[in-house]
């Protein structure tokens, strides 16, 4: 077994020491060139950190509500369809089934969905705010300047974005909690939604006939001058009766002055005139056989009906007033049954809750100038000393060697086949 000499090893591990240390020594002399090198880095770096547009950051912590039997699975398939790379609807729903999604991630899914992050760019306008020409951009810019996480343990979403305008990103932040809502009451398919749309739909075909029925009992109350059939009915009896009555008695006051004054006297023609006048009353008021299907003229100044034709009006308007009523019956149970149900559907659509609404952001989050100038600067001048360095080496090389030749065959113009034969 060969030792290697002692002198062998020391020049081998002082050579890296000698390379790094002439290495120093070659930038050192050139300070002066990587200095100014700096300066202008510097400079430059200064110039784009302030004109890069600041950048704002909003965020809110949501609480997702708990999943619920096939509402859950709707939501997850749902997320998988409108996510579009994960697979389709029916393997989503599968996987919603058999709890491959846990809550924070299907609602996570949600808020990334095309039908949440399209509505946020078109209520926003970001399509112009972004300055893209397709909404695929857009929503892949959308996508970017936002950041969806979730707290594994607690199960806390936040949502973070990002904006040039503290405004925008506010309310970017706010409106993906809106849509996130609205997304889970449009898909939400629970008994007490279907009830709400049934009662809502009765209630509107009951209304219509309540409507009618009402419509038909004013005309037919305005035609026959009939407005409560029992009242009208006791009123014109009770009339007839003073009639006849005052008529009983001027009759017998007629025969009386008849046997005293005779024919002729006035006070008898007064009595006789009196008792007309109460016959033709009593029979505008009774009414006539003959006159019992003719219409009533209210232009005559008969305001209510003859009592020969009560009987027959008040068969008519019971069954239009009992029409009216069960309308009136029907409608109001409905109503009663419509509020129900509007409370029930409103408990079981699930609502995430916020815990933390976005705020307004009072610092810019991006850019850090500071941190920009001096990364900038550094980069500089690390790239001008790596290139020196390589330029001094490059120059060091012997002309014989590989790396050079190679060089040179490339910069050289190609040679021909005749060139070749020629050289030879």
């Amino acid at each position: 077994m060969t030792t290697m000499p002692v002198s062998s090893r020391a020049e081998r591990t002082a050579a890296p020491k000698a390379a790094w240390a002439r290495n120093l020594l070659y930038l050192w002399e050139r300070r002066r060139t990587l200095q100014r090198v700096g300066i202008v880095a510097l400079l430059l770096s200064t110039i784009i950190a302030f004109t890069l547009p600041k950048h704002y950051q909003s965020s809110t912590n949501l609480m997702p509500p708990d999943q619920q039997g096939n509402g859950a699975a709707m939501l997850a398939a749902l997320a998988g369809r409108t996510g579009g790379a994960e697979g389709s609807g029916l393997g989503m729903l599968a996987s919603g089934l058999l709890g491959a999604k846990s809550n924070g991630e299907l609602y996570m899914d949600l808020l990334q969905s095309g039908t949440v992050t399209g509505n946020l760019a078109s209520r926003f306008h970001l399509q112009r705010v972004y300055k893209k020409k397709y909404m695929k951009d857009t929503l892949k810019k959308l996508k970017s300047m936002t950041e969806i996480k979730d707290n594994k343990k607690s199960g806390v979403i936040t949502i973070v974005v990002t904006d040039t305008d503290r405004q925008r990103a506010q309310d970017l932040a706010r409106g993906y909690v809106e849509e996130l809502n609205k997304l889970l009451a449009r898909v939400s398919t629970s008994s007490a939604r279907r009830e709400r749309q049934f009662i809502e739909m009765r209630q509107a075909s009951v209304l219509k006939d309540l409507n009618d029925a009402e419509e038909q009992l004013s005309r037919f109350s305005s035609s026959t001058s009939t407005i409560d059939i029992r009242e009208q009915t006791r009123a014109t009896v009770d009339a007839s009766a003073k009639l006849q009555s005052e008529m009983i008695v001027g009759e017998s006051e007629l025969g009386s002055l008849k046997q005293i004054y005779g024919d002729d006297n006035v006070r008898v023609k007064a009595a006789r005139e009196r008792i007309g006048v109460l016959q033709r009353e009593l029979g505008k008021m009774g009414g006539s056989a003959a006159d019992a299907n003719d219409p009533i003229d209210l232009s005559k100044g008969e305001l209510y009906p003859p009592l020969r034709r009560l009987p027959e009006l008040a068969v008519h308007y019971a069954n239009i007033y009992r029409r009216v009523k069960v309308q009136e019956a029907v409608y109001e149970l409905l109503s009663a049954e419509y509020e129900t149900a509007r409370i029930q559907e409103a408990k079981e659509i699930p609502t995430v809750s916020t815990i933390d609404a976005a705020g307004w952001p009072e610092k810019k989050s991006s850019p850090r100038r500071l941190i920009f100038m001096l990364a900038g600067t550094l980069i500089a001048l690390f790239l001008t000393s790596f290139t020196m360095l390589l330029l001094r080496n490059w120059r060091e090389l012997d002309e014989r060697d590989d790396l050079k030749k190679l060089a040179r065959a490339f910069a050289s113009p190609k040679s021909t086949p005749m060139a070749d034969e020629a050289n030879l």
